[in-house]
Parts: C-alpha cells; sequence; structure tokens
C-alpha cells in the first residue's frame, strides 16, 4: 500500500525523448493530480514527493488505496482502456511529477524495449503489492495492518537511514480500514513500547515494529 520504486533505471533518461508529450508539474499539499470519475488521458511518473491515491464510495465512505513516493508511476490504467479513474491522486506534499500523454507513453513502450522492460517490472511488482496488501486487509488485525504500512514506509532495511514518515492519523485510519481514535490508541501503544518515536505527526519508525507482525494473532 506504501511504496516507493526500486526500478534500476532512471525512466527520467527516457522520458527526455518524449518532446511535446511530456510536462513537469508542480503539486503544493493536498494538491489535487486527478480526481475520481476524471477521463484518462495521461500516465505520471513522481520524481519527488508523496501523492496518496483515495477513493470514495458512492455512500460516502472514504479509504485510502495507496500511498506512492518518488520513483512511481500513478494513472497507468489509461494503458490498458481504463474508462474513468478509480481513484483521485493528490499530493502529501510538495510533489514534482511527469505527466506523458497516453499516445507518447504508448509509442515508448512499442518502440523502446529498455523502457517497455523497466515498467513491466514496475507494474508487476505493484501488483504483487496489491495481492499482499489484499492478503493484509483479510486476514490480519488493525494493529498488524498500521504496522506493515508503517515499516513499509519507512522501508526499513533498504536504507541506511530510514524516513521520517509525515502522514495523519487520519490518513493512516483510512489505509488500514479502521477509525482514528483506533489507529492514535496504536500509535501510543508502538511508542510506549519503544517501536516508533511519534511526536507532533513526525514518526520515526523502528526495526523492533517488525515484532508485532511476528506475533500469533
Amino acid at each position: 500500500m506504501a511504496s516507493k520504486s526500486n526500478t534500476p533505471l532512471n525512466p527520467l533518461a527516457f522520458f527526455a525523448k518524449v518532446g511535446c508529450g511530456r510536462s513537469i508539474l508542480k503539486l503544493k499539499k493536498n494538491g489535487i493530480l486527478f480526481s475520481q470519475g476524471d477521463t484518462p488521458d495521461a500516465v505520471f511518473y513522481i520524481e519527488a514527493g508523496t501523492v496518496k491515491l483515495s477513493v470514495v464510495s458512492e455512500q460516502g465512505k472514504r479509504g485510502v488505496v495507496a500511498i506512492l513516493g518518488g520513483g512511481s508511476f500513478v494513472g497507468e490504467g489509461c494503458l490498458a482502456g481504463q474508462p474513468v479513474r478509480m481513484a483521485t491522486a493528490s499530493a502529501e506534499e510538495m510533489c514534482t511529477i511527469v505527466r506523458i500523454e497516453k499516445s507518447a507513453m504508448l509509442g515508448m513502450l512499442q518502440e523502446d524495449a529498455t523502457f517497455s522492460a523497466l515498467f513491466a517490472a514496475y507494474v508487476l511488482s505493484r501488483n504483487i503489492r496489491v495481492e499482499e496488501d489484499l492478503v493484509d486487509h483479510l486476514f490480519n488485525s488493525s494493529e498488524k495492518r498500521l504496522a506493515r504500512v508503517l515499516l513499509s514506509m519507512a522501508q526499513l532495511g533498504r536504507e541506511s537511514q530510514p524516513e521520517t514518515l509525515r502522514l495523519g492519523q487520519e490518513t493512516l485510519a483510512e489505509m488500514i480500514g479502521t477509525t482514528r481514535s483506533r489507529t492514535s490508541f496504536f500509535l501510543n501503544k508502538f511508542r510506549r513500547s519503544g517501536f516508533i518515536d511519534y511526536n507532533r505527526g513526525a514518526m520515526q519508525v523502528r526495526s523492533s515494529l517488525l515484532k508485532v507482525l511476528q506475533r500469533d494473532s
């Protein structure tokens, strides 16, 4: 649900070849990249910043589908004929985003085998994460789901220094499918146990939080 891309090549080098089919967007915090129900006409690459994908049901129930960081693609459903955007993409912080028109993106995929392989690897990796998220929601408790989201976003084990997370409790609650008060309860529990440092919305996640995932349900 929360991720950064581990793609081995830099897509920006390929985007430089697109010409008029590419543009750079600067999105302020809470700015909307696209909205649920919009007609898809482009793919976006997050160069810097964090983007939230959220959905609203006909009954008004809200949920967070994913939090995507730098190095991630978003809106790629248009390449497979998606008729409308299934979610709203908004900036969690100041973002720099590359917009590639649908026709330009399809042209790159058809003409450049290296870029096509890079993009295919990203899509496959994203599908794996979606399956993991589904299993997580079906079988794990809210406490374990929150621990998994925090560990994933902190990228523990992949970077020498895990980043500071700045996500509100309401967003975290929507990500794991529970209430804000319940999320606050678990965050305070994690802090008391020494698994996280949490103060005024800024959070550092420690590897010891893995103990929550290793517990029997």
